[in-house]
């Protein structure tokens, strides 16, 4: 059973590249789902707020808190910088979104079928 439990813990961060090969480092990924370009034409998607997943990308890969991270994205939106990342309300929207718009990013836990045309490029483990 902790042989599960591990699994559940680690993330996947995936990406539509349109079929280039690309690996991002943790730094990368929490600048990207932050609001900075990389210089790569990324659009993050996310899960909803209390969704298990996405705490566990908020505290894993990002380091703060999903209060931390709110306050930081209504700073962003009222200085008119910035907008958070779009959500979706479950993987599977998530995924069938991704699918069909290059150039999208989001995070998974690790056990979930990747489709064939998606990246990993990122991984928890």
């Amino acid at each position: 059973m902790p042989v599960l439990a591990l699994a559940e813990e680690n993330l996947v961060v995936v990406a539509n590249t349109g079929g280039q090969e690309l690996t991002l480092t943790r730094e990368q990924v929490r600048n990207l789902f932050m609001g900075a370009s990389l210089g790569y034409d990324f659009r993050p998607l996310a899960l909803p707020p209390r969704n298990r997943t996405r705490s566990l990308f908020n505290t894993q890969v990002i380091g703060l808190t999903e209060a931390r991270i709110q306050s930081y994205w209504s700073q962003m939106k009222f200085t008119g910088r910035m907008n958070p990342p779009r959500e979706f309300n479950n993987k599977d929207e998530l995924l069938s979104f991704i699918e069909s718009h290059e150039g999208t990013v989001t995070y998974l836990p690790a056990d979930v079928v990747i489709p064939s045309g998606l990246t990993i490029v990122y991984s928890t483990d």
